[in-house]
């Protein structure tokens, strides 16, 4: 097979383990959460109305299956139900999310403030949350780690209370109550994977599809996620159940196993040079002190600044920006090797950015074991005409 595919979160999140532990652990795992003050008080207070709204719109209480799905761009939250694991979900309510952080795309890397897009399941229950109450999601998952900056991706990434976030999707406090609540009777019923499903936009809402449209447009590196994306939405839309969903060996996310064929419409095209390979087994994963730039961060900064406004002439005419991550190798000599752009860009662009990486000056190299070390790097790079050279279609 040409994929090694990893299932996340299909049907078989719905199913339930039936072994006398685990059927004791779900039945204690809500008596637990009264343990806690913040949960008890909100239990009190909620359960009875949560209760009549799902007796008003016809639905068995409590859930024994929930489905999360969030819009970053339309800021709403949706909760669907079931009972049964080969039942359709129905819609319970709509949240509204009431801060938002960075912009369409991907979470990459540590501090960048997005919000991550993707396919997660809730992994943390967070009783005494800085943020009231909290949902933790298994950010980053098995595409995050392949995708994603290897040395810092990010993390904690929940949904919670109090309205604030720097990459976070906050509702009011109110509303996690709720959520919590929901999310802690349908893991008790024995559901050890909620799926929470994170979109860019609602794609049936012809304002949101028209800015990813522009959005693309601008990125185009994004389009194949976005598609994959949409995938899934459609998927659920016209069925109420979750499609299977897996990740080829590259990251990308496969809808059903249904590879997507590629569209002549993207402006990037693929480097021609074929990707420079080195010996795995020669990289150190854990380390326990990073290479160092000459001069350190503040000076590497500057470098890539730099490098950005030398790479604008080489951005195509239709192409008014994009991000390229450029991965890395520094050697035990402090000499960086096998630079490779593994998104955006364009070819030439790409060829020029290599032979930069390649030509940087020696870093102080990774220290393990008190040796020096090889170990794989990620850098991206935002290159942006100014908006005088922006080309204009007619």
């Amino acid at each position: 097979m040409r994929y090694a595919y990893i299932l996340l979160l299909g049907a078989l999140c719905l199913v339930k383990t039936a072994t006398a532990q685990t059927v004791a652990t779900s039945i204690n795992f809500i008596d637990y959460q009264r343990s806690f003050p913040r949960i008890n008080d909100a239990l009190r207070h909620k359960e009875d109305t949560l209760m009549k709204q799902f007796a008003d719109k016809r639905l068995s209480w409590p859930a024994r299956y929930i489905y999360i799905r969030s819009f970053k761009y339309d800021s709403q939250i949706e909760v669907w139900v079931k009972q049964e694991a080969n039942e359709k979900f129905s819609l319970f309510k709509t949240y509204r999310v009431c801060a938002m952080a960075g912009s369409l795309g991907p979470k990459r890397m540590q501090g960048d403030y997005q919000v991550p897009e993707g396919f997660y399941y809730i992994n943390e229950f967070n009783p005494k949350s800085n943020y009231h109450l909290s949902l933790g999601l298994n950010y980053p998952n098995a595409s995050d780690k392949i995708l994603s900056d290897s040395l810092m991706p990010g993390g904690d990434i929940y949904i919670h209370g109090s309205c604030v976030t720097t990459g976070c999707i906050p509702v009011n406090n109110e509303q996690i109550e709720e959520l919590y609540i929901l999310a802690a009777h349908a893991k008790s019923e024995g559901q050890d994977f909620i799926p929470v499903h994170i979109f860019p936009i609602r794609f049936d809402n012809p304002r949101s599809s028209e800015y990813l449209k522009k959005y693309v447009k601008d990125f185009p590196e994004y389009s194949f996620l976005a598609d994959e994306l949409k995938h899934a939405y459609t998927y659920f839309e016209k069925t109420k159940k979750l499609p299977v969903i897996m990740v080829s060996k590259k990251g990308d996310y496969v809808v059903d196993g249904i590879i997507p064929k590629e569209k002549e419409a993207v402006v990037v095209k693929k480097e021609r040079r074929p990707l420079k390979t080195y010996n795995q087994a020669e990289i150190s994963n854990v380390v326990e002190r990073l290479p160092v730039f000459p001069g350190g961060n503040e000076k590497f900064q500057a470098f890539i600044d730099k490098l950005s406004k030398e790479m604008v002439p080489y951005l195509l005419n239709d192409q008014a920006k994009t991000f390229a991550m450029v991965e890395f190798v520094i050697n035990k000599e402090g000499k960086v090797i096998y630079a490779n752009v593994i998104k955006g860009g364009n070819d030439e662009l790409n060829d020029r950015l290599i032979e930069a990486f390649e030509n940087m000056p020696q870093w102080t190299p990774a220290i393990k074991h008190e040796q020096t070390v090889s170990v794989k790097l990620k850098q991206t790079i935002f290159i942006e005409k100014p908006e005088s050279q922006v080309f204009s279609r007619q």
